[in-house]
């Protein structure tokens, strides 16, 4: 399904900003909103950074992207969505990856007590070095 179809289905308006996200998102990766402003400039010229950080607002609310925010570091976005799927973040260069879910089903993790929540969602993040900081420290 398109971008435009994307939005449609989810009742939201086609705009060159909303396209122009949607597209950098589409490229893959953990983009920071200051990366997603420069790329989708690429896209539509002039875009305020607003108008990124309301786009990006929109999107994780309608659930066609996620924000994550590990800890030191800027928010970043992504457009998997809806899988539970967690990351693993170096703690020297800030890269994030992708690691499915531990378990397979939502929400992977089942917490020792729950205290009456139901639980819908588990967040993990996996902290250590990606395999160049890693080689950089052993050097």
């Amino acid at each position: 399904m398109d971008s435009e179809q994307l939005l449609r289905q989810n009742g939201l308006r086609v705009t060159r900003q909303r396209l122009a996200v949607l597209a950098v998102l589409g490229e893959g990766g953990h983009p920071t909103v200051d990366e997603i402003v420069q790329r989708a400039r690429k896209r539509v010229g002039s875009l305020s950074t607003q108008a990124v950080y309301n786009v990006l607002t929109m999107l994780d609310d309608a659930g066609l992207a996620r924000r994550i925010e590990p800890a030191g570091s800027n928010a970043r976005f992504e457009a998997r969505v809806g899988d539970n799927h967690h990351h693993l973040v170096c703690r020297d260069c800030g890269q994030v990856e992708d690691v499915d879910c531990a378990v397979g089903e939502v929400p992977c993790l089942a917490a020792a007590d729950s205290h009456g929540f139901v639980i819908d969602e588990a967040e993990v993040i996996y902290w250590g070095r990606c395999p160049r900081c890693a080689a950089a420290l052993s050097s």
